[in-house]
């Protein structure tokens, strides 16, 4: 590893006010890769020498590598190390819908119980999603999403917290009524009309990680299905989820349509 990456990883994180702390070592290492300090096709140091530079035990820098390998950032190679990801993931364009219509089933009743809702720094990985910088504010809502009665995906979703133009109207922030019942994705909809788009969802395996799986009732090295959504306003990015469903959910259905 080049000199330049080892200082700088080995500076010590804090967790910013209401963030976990694996959260700041998800930006350290992320920006890390961003910034060419840690290059393509690069191996990165173990979850030990990790922790120890940054002052962090190894779970917390463990659910940081998670992180990003479900956003596409790293990937492992069994018995071998983790990688920098040759290509970086990109923001694409395809039309979504909120998840509470994506995982709902005819006859099935879908419930949307809200975790927190908050106002905090953006991370490497949400700040280019809803179009700002890192380290600039983001609301972040968090929700469980449960169905006849059993919990089925753990949902975080972004969107900026900084004044942002609509059509016409001068820029300012976005004011979004949480009645605690719905995603952000159908709050939105609902008061902006059904978002034009276009948008993108990524699709990826891997564990749910120790925090994750006490909320969905599983054991932290069970898998779980990742979708990454991204929705632009005005060809903007606008709009950043992240969904890990479980295998109970069953099964997921694609839409298509046959192209001429």
């Amino acid at each position: 590893m080049h000199q330049d990456a080892a200082r700088f990883l080995s500076q010590p994180v804090a967790a910013q006010p209401g963030s976990p702390l694996r959260v700041a070592v998800y930006s350290r290492i992320a920006e890390a890769i961003r910034n060419g300090l840690l290059t393509p096709g690069s191996m990165i140091p173990t979850e030990t020498e990790l922790g120890a530079d940054m002052k962090v035990s190894r779970t917390v820098v463990r659910e940081a590598l998670m992180l990003l390998e479900e956003d596409g950032l790293i990937r492992a190679r069994r018995g071998v190390g983790r990688f920098v990801s040759d290509t970086l993931p990109r923001i694409g364009i395809e039309r979504i819908r909120p998840f509470e219509e994506v995982l709902a089933g005819p006859g099935q009743q879908l419930e949307v119980k809200r975790i927190q809702v908050v106002r905090q720094p953006a991370s490497e990985f949400a700040a280019p999603g809803v179009g700002i910088e890192p380290g600039s504010d983001t609301w972040l809502w968090e929700s469980v999403l449960i169905r006849d009665g059993e919990a089925i995906a753990h949902l975080q979703e972004n969107i900026s917290a900084q004044p942002v133009s609509l059509g016409s109207s001068p820029a300012a922030p976005l004011e979004i009524e949480d009645d605690g019942g719905t995603t952000l994705l159908a709050s939105l909809n609902k008061q902006l009309g059904r978002l034009p788009g276009p948008g993108e969802c990524q699709i990826s395996l891997s564990q749910v990680g120790p925090s994750r799986a006490k909320l969905l009732d599983l054991r932290p090295s069970d898998p779980v299905l990742v979708l990454t959504q991204y929705v632009r306003y005005g060809n903007q990015p606008f709009y950043l989820a992240k969904c890990l469903i479980a295998a109970r959910a069953g099964h997921l259905s694609v839409m298509q349509s046959l192209q001429s």
